[in-house]
């Protein structure tokens, strides 16, 4: 979409040139014909802007379907730490409360977890975004951890199903 942006051949002179060739007069030469410290700027500008528009447009897209979301992996918790922390979703992080973190289930989507090692569950919501740890599937509150019965390790196998609303 942005792809004549990135084309080094588009410079301020050559649109100068070409504005001039339709206008039917010569095309400058000199000072004025090559590009100026200002016009680089913007360029730069132009271009940073398209480069964080097409990052926030790629995490946008990376959201998935809750329904039928069935996954097993590894959980982790987060308790006083982050407490009263702001969360991804802006609501303040409460390590009582039994809410998780997930990469890219939506926000406010209900999951249960179950801990595959004690066959303890618990429903929290996704209020927050990660775990930022490699590996893990799902970051817990401490709330819903004790629910788990997974304090003392900190980690737990586990099974999160995603509950239609």
């Amino acid at each position: 979409m942005w792809s004549w942006l990135a084309c080094d051949s588009i410079t301020s002179a050559h649109l100068k040139n070409r504005g001039a060739r339709i206008a039917g007069k010569p095309a400058p030469t000199g000072v004025g014909s090559h590009i100026n410290f200002g016009d680089t700027l913007k360029m730069k500008r132009l271009l940073g802007l398209c480069a964080l528009f097409s990052l926030l447009t790629g995490c946008a897209s990376g959201m998935i379907d809750p329904n039928g979301y069935d996954e097993t992996g590894t959980a982790s918790y987060y308790g006083a730490k982050h407490h009263g922390k702001k969360t991804a979703s802006g609501e303040p992080f409460n390590q009582h409360a039994l809410t998780a973190a997930h990469r890219r289930l939506p926000f406010g989507t209900r999951v249960k977890v179950t801990n595959l090692a004690s066959n303890k569950t618990v429903v929290v919501r996704i209020n927050d975004r990660g775990p930022h740890t490699r590996g893990r599937l799902i970051d817990l509150s401490r709330q819903a951890a004790e629910q788990l019965g997974m304090l003392r390790s900190g980690t737990a196998r586990v099974r999160v199903q995603a509950l239609s609303n």
